[in-house]
């Protein structure tokens, strides 16, 4: 089962957030969880398969081997809530150890994402398992896991997946900021399985964000194409450039579009005409590098325990379970 709880009005709150980012003074940025539309869901299923994008076969590698082993360290019953699940392909081996575990208890899982496209996969990735129902949420991250929290029953465990490096597309701070928000939504005792990429050479990780077949700069560039189609914009796509960089500073790896000459755009859905300077980017997303002892420095920072650390030796990256103060 897959029921749709869904946002408010998400053209309009594309169109502001399109505007405000546009209009910033120093840096012009659109929101990177607005790069996940039908087309750009699709795009990244393929950059998941690149062979320079390890980071997708880590989290799955994690995840297959060591599922039981994190199911076992959970109280039950446990009800899963899984922000941003893309396909949920992934998900699989930890709703599968959990049905073994329960030997026919019955599990929800709860996909929140803004992607109706990614709820829909979810469906058919994972309507198969015995005794898991699932319900999506067309929400925000926390809106969703805080209607999910709400729906509990009292004795049922809340297990919370943030996978693959999505934590790693806030920059520090927010990120600490975002995991106390999902911390005060907690009781004490549940559980976050926090995925986190880590840190590793600059052409190893600068490859996985430039592919040589191009499949990330359509990814990025569908963000314009995407404002064309449901905002009534005019962006030439021809007129940019995908741009990936390293940030030393910040420690990520970042994705600008980078204007190839001097052009204005008007975006009739938002009310808003812009002008680009040559060479001017717009900034679409950021992907944060770990070390593998920050985590737990963050953990313990914004109310949680980190009880087990899992890395994969291949592609440096892990999983870590978080339990709530």
């Amino acid at each position: 089962m897959l029921t749709h709880a869904a946002t408010a009005d998400p053209v309009y709150e594309f169109a502001a957030e399109v505007r405000a980012g546009l209009t910033q003074p120093l840096q012009k940025e659109l929101p990177s969880k607005y790069l996940y539309d039908n087309v750009g869901s699709a795009l990244f299923e393929v950059i998941s398969v690149l062979p320079e994008y390890g980071l997708t076969r880590a989290d799955e590698r994690l995840l297959r081997r060591y599922a039981y082993e994190i199911v076992e360290q959970l109280p039950a019953p446990v009800v899963v809530a899984e922000l941003g699940s893309g396909s949920g392909k992934k998900t699989r081996w930890i709703l599968e150890a959990l049905a073994r575990r329960g030997r026919g208890r019955h599990t929800s899982y709860c996909p929140i994402e803004i992607s109706p496209a990614a709820l829909a996969m979810c469906r058919r990735e994972l309507g198969d398992i015995d005794s898991v129902s699932i319900v999506g949420f067309e929400r925000e991250y926390l809106d969703g896991l805080q209607e999910v929290a709400a729906r509990r029953e009292d004795g049922e465990h809340l297990l919370v997946l943030f996978l693959g490096s999505t934590i790693g597309n806030f920059d520090r701070p927010a990120g600490a900021r975002f995991l106390r928000e999902v911390r005060g939504i907690l009781q004490p005792g549940d559980s976050l399985l926090l995925g986190t990429d880590l840190e590793k050479p600059l052409p190893q990780l600068l490859a996985a964000y430039d592919d040589p077949l191009g499949v990330t700069r359509s990814f990025n560039l569908n963000l314009l194409a995407r404002i064309n189609r449901e905002l009534c914009a005019n962006f030439n796509l021809h007129r940019f450039e995908h741009v990936a960089k390293f940030n030393p500073q910040a420690r990520s790896v970042e994705m600008h579009l980078r204007s190839r000459c001097r052009q204005s755009v008007t975006i009739r859905g938002a009310g808003l005409s812009v002008g680009l300077l040559e060479g001017e980017t717009i900034w679409t997303e950021s992907s944060h590098k770990y070390s593998r002892g920050e985590v737990f420095q963050i953990a313990e920072s914004t109310g949680f325990r980190c009880r087990a650390q899992w890395v994969d030796e291949e592609w440096l990256f892990s999983e870590n379970l978080l339990i709530a103060e």
